[in-house]
């Protein structure tokens, strides 16, 4: 039997990176029946340990992306690392109708990349943000103390992710000190906000969008440990500011697929604070809390396909992080016998929690996997949550 009686083959969708997003994407890929492919890095990648269609190679090699490309219909990314002269060159290769489409484009992704141009765009739309301004030296950081008052953040215009690349500084000082390394950084106006939100959107390339629940993420150090959905004690009409926001910023900027707007609640006001176009840690809680999970609406949005229901699947979830132990790594273990030995504690003292993990290295401070629960009491979910993610990572409820 030929190919063509066969009928149409499913489309491939690659994902450049192969992290614990891609490993989730993999999984809603296997349900919606569509070929998945990864660029990894090396095979013992979180996406590459399940993933049966694993390239590996660099994607900061050109070469290696686009001939991991010639094999996909869509290309996308679990990350916003691929040097953009490449995400150029690799939407100028396949161009044509029979080659694979970038989703999103360069032209979007660049304001993932380049925090200072996005904070610009974002000024050109008239979207609410903290204040900023480019400095290169310790006068200009002063400079914008002055007008705005210390502290004054400081971040990279490029890279940086759960805290990494922000600094608050108090002083001249400490400014001077971030200053010494060789990062190209800009300053921004310390927010005093109330909750850190986010609003999470899909866009497909025929313009339908879905919005999810605006939730609350619960930081620490600037790293994410929970997420409650719906956000708590925000207003209907707040939360429909949000989306609405999200909506609009995913069509201005050109995005197909999912769109992750971080925000400040600054009394009445939403600040927009980052930006990333992929799945994102806010949006884990989907899985088991909404009828579409963010991984399958990711994967349906860049397919063209009808986007899927976003709406809660209870009155309240919550998800909690789970992190590789204080320590040394030795001590740590690892995301593998020393973590699943906890599981019989975890699922028989709270049948309902549900546990996914990433399959890896448990380093101290590393996100190895998270949890959900789903019910209508959200201090009791929050409580459960928290007690799961602490034991599963240090064998102690309470934490380290």
């Amino acid at each position: 039997m030929t190919d063509d009686q066969l009928g149409p083959r499913p489309p491939v969708v690659g994902m450049v990176g192969a992290g614990q997003l891609a490993r989730m994407t993999c999984q809603a890929a296997i349900g919606l029946g569509i070929g998945f492919r990864v660029l990894a890095a090396t095979p013992t990648d979180s996406a590459a340990l399940v993933c049966a269609d694993t390239l590996i190679g660099d994607y900061t090699d050109q070469p290696s992306l686009l001939a991991f490309a010639r094999g996909c219909d869509v290309v996308t990314f679990d990350h916003e690392q691929v040097p953009g002269g490449h995400l150029a060159a690799l939407e100028k290769a396949v161009a044509g109708p029979a080659g694979p489409v970038v989703r999103p484009g360069p032209a979007a992704l660049r304001y993932t990349q380049d925090k200072l141009a996005m904070r610009g765009r974002l000024r050109e739309l008239g979207v609410p943000c903290p204040r900023y301004a480019p400095v290169r030296d310790v006068a200009g950081v002063t400079a914008c103390a002055q007008e705005w008052g210390w502290p004054v953040v400081l971040k990279a215009v490029s890279g940086g992710y759960d805290g990494r690349g922000v600094w608050v500084c108090g002083t001249p000082g400490e400014a001077a000190a971030v200053l010494a390394h060789p990062v190209a950084v800009f300053a921004e106006d310390h927010v005093g906000f109330q909750a850190e939100l986010a609003a999470l959107v899909a866009r497909s390339p025929h313009g339908q969008g879905a919005a999810y629940p605006v939730v609350q993420t619960v930081q620490r150090n600037g790293v994410c440990r929970e997420v409650l959905a719906p956000a708590p004690g925000l207003s209907p009409a707040l939360a429909a500011d949000a989306q609405r926001m999200a909506l609009e910023l995913a069509a201005d900027l050109g995005v197909t697929g999912l769109l992750a707007v971080e925000l400040f609640a600054a009394g009445s006001r939403l600040l927009v604070n980052e930006l990333a176009m992929r799945p994102h840690n806010s949006g884990h809680w989907t899985i088991e809390g909404a009828r579409t999970s963010q991984f399958e609406q990711h994967l349906r949005a860049v397919l063209d396909l009808p986007l899927g229901d976003p709406r809660l699947a209870a009155r309240h979830v919550v998800m909690a992080n789970v992190f590789g132990a204080g320590g040394s790594p030795a001590a740590a273990g690892t995301a593998g016998p020393d973590i699943f030995a906890r599981y019989e504690h975890v699922m028989a003292a709270d049948p309902g929690v549900k546990v996914h993990l990433y399959g890896k290295q448990a380093r101290p401070g590393r996100k190895i996997g998270h949890v959900t629960v789903l019910g209508g009491d959200l201090p009791a979910l929050r409580d459960r949550a928290v007690r799961a993610a602490n034991y599963l990572a240090t064998g102690n409820e309470e934490g380290e």
